[in-house]
């Protein structure tokens, strides 16, 4: 089974200093893990939402609306696609990757399983 792990973070409650070498080291042992054991199908971050583009389609009109998008207070960071033979092994995966962020992070993960084709 597929899943996509998208990386919250709340912009106002992030640190403003870009992460250091020891939780960067650890994030990396998470990613070298998961790509060990099979898992890690991809992975990325996003560029920040002030470069981002919303298209938007309501009454059958689209709307097209450049970043930054000040309402918004959550975005997705980033992104894994987990290759897990449960959910409780991709939950297990996430947290690990969670933890590696430390105490003063606040960011959380969204799991969701992808269909697969018919």
């Amino acid at each position: 089974m597929r899943y996509m792990m998208l990386i919250r973070l709340d912009r106002s409650t992030a640190p403003a200093e870009v992460p250091d070498d020891a939780m960067m080291e650890a994030i990396g042992k998470v990613i070298e893990d998961m790509t060990k054991a099979g898992v890690l199908l991809d992975t990325a971050g996003l560029h920040p939402i002030a470069e981002a583009t919303r298209i938007s389609l309501s009454g059958g009109k689209l709307t097209v609306l450049d970043g930054p998008f000040t309402e918004s207070k959550e975005v997705v960071g980033g992104y894994f696609l987990l290759q897990a033979k449960s959910k409780a092994e991709a939950v297990e995966w996430s947290s690990r990757f969670l933890e590696a962020h430390g105490p003063d992070w606040e960011v959380d993960v969204e799991i969701r399983q992808l269909d697969e084709p018919a």
